[in-house]
């Protein structure tokens, strides 16, 4: 895309003016996108999107600066209004850039440009025929949507680092509504990962289909959940949205050093059960946060944010990284080359503990499985949460009992990971588009069974008792 010889040039200018630190992040990124609803192909939409974007760090500010234009002239210009924006003490520059190779390399297997629009449309279509087949009487909307991205950077900065990447991401999702009488329930459920067409051959469509057509389907007989503060098991299938809010956002270095977040000032300290051990691991193979490297060019790494209950670390850009006196791990990151890098999560997880998931629904008693969680908001300052339960059902006397509808868990992040009492030998993944500051990153997220001894459901039936659920 850009040659080194002008890279070298263009972070020259960049400094001209003064400053600490220069990078240049040219982007070509490819993608398509097929939508299907009412039985119909409604969009077959592909794209190219080209750019480059150029910042120069002076102190603790950032000016930066980005163009579609990667012409000399083009590129010239926008390093020269990066530079104006951040003048400092001049300082000389040699610039030799040596190209770093990765820590990690990833098999994208069958590259999506490498199929058919056609093809694709036909992996669409089995979805939706497939959702729709589940119960015809009670299914009355399906929405299949398939996405793949190829995404080309080249990063380049003043400390001599050149990294050239490639990442290739595909997806799909299907979400159903079903209705019978008053009552009106949606299934969802989607796939996604760093790697190829050959995705849905290893995740069948129409296996992705028939499971939210029949989460839609079954919560249509589901009965209203209960209220109050009660024990809650949260399944490994259910993927790791809590810890990914509740958790993840706050362990961000911007947010920690802005005095935004709860975990702020607490490292070294115990702020979760013995029994919690959170990561993030842009390195796993297969997961649709993954990466080689990171948006500033740092390799990717295995980063334990908390071990044992204790806070060891947390999620670092080159920015955050040199305020706090330490080498970025890899968190740098950023929606496109029109965004400038901030520290941002890639694959977030509490590690699996010893248990047999079976036996926490024992040990809880009574109280509530959380098997799919929906959406939800935090407070990163304070940690408090709320979300919704997509598919619940409630647990009486050790047992998995009757699915329920309408529930929703709040509660603090770091009381609820203090609340753990066990965690299970399983782990299970979700994936999604992570939004902050206006961007939005894939990410992945995902946590063991786990049991939570204290925390409030909301629902339209009430509890009686010290988290004794009452049978309905």
């Amino acid at each position: 895309m850009v040659d080194r010889p002008i890279l070298k040039e263009i972070l020259e200018i960049a400094l001209r003016n003064g400053g600490d630190f220069a990078d240049i992040y040219v982007e070509h990124k490819k993608m398509t996108a097929i939508g299907c609803e009412g039985g119909k192909i409604e969009k077959v939409h592909s794209g190219l999107d080209v750019g480059a974007g150029i910042r120069v760090l002076a102190g603790e500010s950032t000016a930066y600066a980005y163009t579609n234009d990667l012409s000399r002239q083009g590129l010239s210009e926008a390093a020269k209004i990066a530079s104006h924006a951040a003048q400092g003490d001049k300082k000389d520059y040699n610039i030799d850039l040596r190209k770093l190779k990765p820590l990690v390399e990833f098999d994208y297997g069958l590259r999506p440009d490498q199929v058919q629009t056609e093809k694709k449309v036909v992996a669409v279509q089995a979805a939706d025929k497939a959702a729709r087949a589940a119960d015809p009487e009670h299914i009355k909307q399906v929405i299949v949507g398939y996405g793949d991205v190829i995404q080309k950077v080249i990063i380049a900065n003043s400390d001599g680092d050149f990294v050239e990447d490639e990442r290739i991401r595909t997806r799909m999702m299907v979400q159903v509504v079903a209705s019978k009488g008053d009552t009106i329930q949606t299934g969802y459920e989607a796939v996604g990962s760093l790697a190829g067409f050959d995705l849905l051959e290893r995740n069948s469509p129409e296996k992705l289909a028939k499971t939210a057509a029949n989460r839609a389907v079954e919560m249509l007989d589901s009965q209203p959940a209960p209220s109050g503060r009660m024990p809650v098991v949260m399944a490994g299938e259910a993927g790791g949205t809590m810890v990914h809010e509740a958790c993840g956002h706050g362990l961000e270095a911007d947010l920690v050093q802005k005095e935004l977040s709860v975990y702020s000032g607490a490292k070294g300290q115990m702020v979760a059960s013995e029994y919690v051990t959170v990561i993030d691991d842009a390195t796993l193979a297969d997961k649709y946060g993954s990466y080689s490297f990171d948006d500033e060019g740092v390799s990717s790494k295995k980063v334990v944010l908390i071990k044992n209950g204790v806070l060891t670390d947390f999620l670092y850009d080159r920015l955050t990284a040199n305020q706090d006196g330490v080498l970025s791990n890899g968190h740098g990151r950023r929606e496109s080359y029109q965004h400038k890098p901030i520290p941002r999560m890639a694959n977030t997880y509490i590690a699996a503990g010893k248990e047999d998931p079976d036996r926490l629904i024992k040990e809880a008693g009574q109280g509530v499985l959380v098997t799919k969680m929906g959406g939800g908001q935090v407070n990163t300052t304070t940690g408090d949460f709320v979300f919704d339960v997509a598919e619940g059902f409630l647990i009486q006397d050790g047992q998995k009992g009757p699915m329920i509808r309408g529930a929703t868990l709040t509660g603090n992040g770091p009381e609820v990971l203090r609340n753990i009492k066990m965690v299970g030998k399983d782990i299970g993944f979700t994936i999604g588009t992570c939004g902050k500051d206006g961007q939005g990153v894939p990410v992945s997220d995902a946590q063991p069974t786990m049991w939570i001894d204290n925390i409030v459901v909301g629902g339209t039936a009430q509890s009686k008792g010290n988290g004794k659920i009452r049978r309905i």
